[in-house]
């Protein structure tokens, strides 16, 4: 715990988390990773990554790696976690859409073979929301749950999406538009 036993690394950076964290306080790794990894789970099972669990610990890898360099308050740290998130998630679906030409891919649908109970039982609890958020755009999918899912902000689902807040203003509220009409599609049907 770097930033316990040696509290004059600290100036400059402060007595927050992020600080801290910065520092190698495991304490406050911890309080972080408790606070961001239901956010980065959600919206990398929502997105379709077949194995979000494993994908998340290599976002939060990256973040360790990564976390001497950060510099920001702790809202610039949640969209600089997100934003690994996105990238990581683009990088997987790229690389299965190349391992799986030919073979059928429906988002938020894992292999079943190795899983544990609770993993199966979470997965068909959510499997109605998965299914809805597999129907919209990328762009949509993404806006929804990096707002909606992970709490982000307009600006920060922008600065995460590449994107101007206007256009993540539309995705999302089409997204939303669309959700409905296809939950409704499913209550009728």
């Amino acid at each position: 715990m770097l930033g316990r036993e040696h509290p004059a690394l600290l100036s400059g950076i402060g007595d927050t988390r992020i600080g801290r964290a910065r520092c190698g306080d495991a304490d406050a790794i911890g309080e972080l990773y408790a606070d961001l990894s239901p956010g980065v789970l959600g919206y990398l099972r929502g997105a379709g990554a077949c194995d979000a669990e494993d994908l998340a610990g290599d976002v939060f890898l990256a973040v360790i790696r990564g976390l001497a360099g950060f510099e920001g308050d702790e809202t610039a740290f949640r969209r600089w976690v997100f934003t690994i998130a996105h990238h990581r998630l683009i990088d997987v679906l790229r690389k299965d859409a190349h391992r799986t030409i030919g073979a059928s891919f429906t988002p938020g649908v894992d292999i079943l073979e190795d899983d544990t109970y609770d993993r199966v039982i979470g997965r068909l609890d959510a499997a109605p929301a998965v299914r809805a958020l597999a129907r919209l755009t990328p762009d949509q999918r993404d806006a929804v749950l990096l707002r909606s899912v992970a709490g982000l902000s307009v600006a920060d689902t922008a600065a995460v999406l590449n994107k101007s807040q206007g256009a993540v203003k539309t995705l999302h509220r089409r997204a939303l538009a669309a959700l409905v009409r296809l939950v409704d599609g499913e209550t009728v049907s």
